[in-house]
Formats: C-alpha cells, structure tokens, sequence
C-alpha cells in the first residue's frame, strides 16, 4: 500500500475557484482501479494550504492516475492558482518527494 501526501499553496483568496475542479478530480479518482482513498483537506489555520490524502494498492495504480484526463484537468484549473506543490510518495520502504 502507498500513501501520498500532496500540499498544495494556492494564492490568497483563490479557494472558492478550486472548489470545483476538485470535486470532479476526487470523484472520478475514488473510481479508478487501485484508489483505496483520496480525500482533500484545507488547512483550517490557514486556508491557502490544501492537502491531498491518498491511499492506492499499488505504485502502478498511483502512476496511471496521474496520467489520467480529470488529473490533467485538476492540473490545468489549478495552475493559476499554485504557488507552491509539494508531493510525498510514502512507500513501505521509502518515501518519494516531489
């Protein structure tokens, strides 16, 4: 199993634009093949940082849904908005950054 921690900084003021897109985003990836859990979270002290929690069975599942179309998408509505993104991959025996 592998989790992944993605933090995003997004501009000030921008979250209602995310909304959204993230909500296509995480429906569409509960269903693909391998997702255990994908869930988004604000940071209550600050509202400008967001947190993806997933959960995948395997790296493989992990790598074909960043290739997806609705990540693709996330992507693109998003960019405007990112300041800064930092992913960590965390695997039984290691951890990826990103």
């Amino acid at each position: 199993m592998i989790y992944v921690f993605a933090t995003l900084i997004i501009r000030p003021g921008t979250l209602d634009h995310l909304r959204e897109p993230a909500r296509i985003c995480r429906e569409a990836t509960l269903r693909e093949d391998g997702c255990i859990a994908y869930d988004l979270h604000a940071d209550i002290a600050n509202p400008d940082r967001l947190v993806f929690v997933e959960k995948w069975e395997t790296r493989e599942a992990l790598s074909a849904h960043a290739k997806s179309a609705h990540v693709t998408a996330w992507r693109e509505a998003s960019a405007p908005h990112l300041i800064e993104r930092k992913i960590e991959i965390v695997h039984a025996e290691k951890v990826e950054n990103h």
